[in-house]
């Protein structure tokens, strides 16, 4: 009996023993830097945009044995953030998620102190989302034609709260309104966490954002989804419908998240972050979760992403212009 506990204690130090240089080899191999690394959210803690950065955090963390910290730096539509991570020192310690509502600043707030194009490098792109709209569960709205009968009876209450102001969660509403025939006024919000309280308390009776701020919360009842902005219903909500298969085929727009550097960060380590971005979103089961959440996850190199932002740059001038938006 002695000999058998002795073997198999003896297996499991061995055991331990293998692990141990096969992590710091597995770090060794990332290419990222031995030293914490950081994440920047421009929005607060609880958000879509925060609960996504983390799962792929704790995926790298896992993969290469690096403390991988998130820190929220809310505000601005997430534009402090992104202001951030320009100065940030271009050692590879530092980067940050980002949706495209805060990437169209730059176009309706010239005053924004970064220029995408110039001032970021993309690593990858993390996959698509559609713009949503919801209403508070107290107004008793459950579907699209019953919101515009209810803001017909409802007058004084033809406002929506808004994720990023300035940005096409608050054009998105506009838009809609527009449609409507009954004009829709944005409320800024600083992120979707005080929004979805404030839709849930019925402070506020609609809000529009990106499907991955709301889809979770839906789920949970203390929103209601009623439309989308793609041409198909998401992936990871087929039952709720576009706007478009509600006759309404102009409000249709998809954004993205995508993962930049600071712009002077060596090519190498921008490799080595695009590796390790790229098979994490790959793993099944964040893919998975990050389906679940609203995100249509989709990667990319550093060239098709600049590629991609260049013309949809161009393509959301021409929506803002149609709107009369004036920069501010």
């Amino acid at each position: 009996m002695t000999k058998t506990i002795t073997r198999r204690a003896g297996l499991a130090l061995g055991a331990g023993v293998a692990v141990a240089p096969l992590i710091g080899l597995r770090a060794q191999q990332s290419g990222l830097p031995d030293k914490p690394l950081k994440i920047l959210v421009g929005f607060p803690a609880g958000g879509g945009t925060d609960v996504m950065a983390r799962l792929v955090a704790e995926a790298i963390k896992q993969r290469t044995g690096r403390n991988v910290l998130i820190e929220n730096k809310a505000g601005a539509s997430g534009t402090i953030a992104v202001e951030a991570l320009k100065n940030a020192a271009p050692d590879g310690t530092t980067i940050s998620y980002v949706p495209s509502a805060t990437i169209v600043q730059k176009l309706t707030m010239p005053a924004v102190p970064f220029d995408p194009m110039t001032d970021l490098q993309p690593i990858t792109l993390a996959g698509t989302v559609q713009t949503a709209f919801c209403v508070s569960p107290t107004i008793g709205v459950n579907t699209l034609p019953e919101y515009i009968a209810w803001l017909k009876k409802n007058p004084d209450r033809h406002t929506f709260g808004t994720t990023a102001l300035g940005s096409f969660t608050h054009f998105f509403g506009v838009m809609a309104g527009r449609e409507f025939g009954i004009p829709l006024e944005p409320v800024p919000y600083r992120g979707a966490a005080p929004l979805v309280a404030d839709l849930q308390g019925g402070h506020i009776a609609a809000g529009c954002g990106g499907l991955t701020d709301f889809l979770e919360h839906h789920r949970a009842g203390k929103v209601k989804l009623i439309f989308t902005s793609g041409t198909k219903p998401a992936t990871a909500a087929p039952d709720i419908p576009t706007a478009t298969s509600l006759g309404y085929p102009k409000l249709q727009i998809l954004g993205w998240y995508v993962f930049f550097a600071p712009p002077k960060l060596p090519a190498p380590l921008l490799d080595a972050w695009g590796s390790e971005l790229k098979a994490v979103l790959g793993q099944p089961d964040i893919q998975k979760k990050l389906t679940e959440l609203g995100l249509d996850v989709e990667t990319s190199t550093p060239a098709e992403f600049t590629q991609r932002m260049a013309a949809d740059l161009a393509r959301w001038k021409t929506i803002i212009d149609s709107i009369g938006y004036k920069p501010t």
